[in-house]
């Protein structure tokens, strides 16, 4: 539960720099793709932010673990990269802003992958783990893709400042991917409660 009040006190920081920066910016309503593009990335933003809790918090109530130094560690690691995110969300920096989408996206997966890992050996968590087989390679391919994704649509508005409709394309798939991954940890913490899929 250290591990979870921790977290939710950098969301809860992450959350209040987004709003700072929510305050400065222009009007929602203005006619112009900048300012919707600026917008899209303030939304894909704050549900990054709800994602990570959500994995975050699904992991930490459900499953039991010893933890590691490293566990300890991670929330600030997400959490400085979430404040850098937030910081660049800006169409003049977008490129540098989906590599950090990337970043964090790719560091919060890793983190959840060494629990489980670690709650597999926890004989607490057996009811869970003996009708799951160990994580694949090929388990992590949509998480591959999408981290990938991310890294290019970085490198791409780096190196070509696109501020059209390329970019509001990359943000509606990029906040798409986000909320696909709110149904998934829903469905992800419906299996761990012994629930049916729907």
């Amino acid at each position: 539960m250290v591990l979870l009040t921790l977290l939710s006190i950098v969301q809860a920081l992450a959350l209040e720099f987004l709003w700072g920066e929510v305050r400065v910016r222009g009007p929602i309503d203005a006619q112009s793709l900048t300012t919707v593009i600026s917008w899209l990335q303030v939304a894909v933003a704050f549900v990054g932010i709800v994602v990570i809790w959500l994995v975050y918090a699904s992991i930490v109530m459900r499953f039991r673990w010893v933890p590691t130094t490293g566990d300890s560690i991670a929330p600030f690691i997400i959490g400085v990269l979430e404040f850098m995110m937030i910081d660049n969300a800006s169409p003049e920096t977008l490129g540098r802003w989906f590599l950090l989408l990337g970043l964090v996206f790719a560091v919060v997966v890793i983190v959840g992958h060494h629990t489980m890992r670690r709650a597999r050996r926890d004989p607490d968590n057996a009811e869970f783990f003996e009708t799951l087989a160990p994580a694949t390679f090929r388990d992590f391919y949509a998480t591959f893709i999408t981290v990938s994704g991310f890294l290019i649509a970085g490198i791409w508005f780096w190196v070509v400042p696109e501020r059209g409709v390329l970019a509001l394309l990359a943000l509606i798939v990029a906040l798409a991917v986000l909320l696909q991954q709110i149904r998934a940890s829903a469905g992800y913490w419906r299996q761990s409660m012994g629930e049916p899929p729907k």
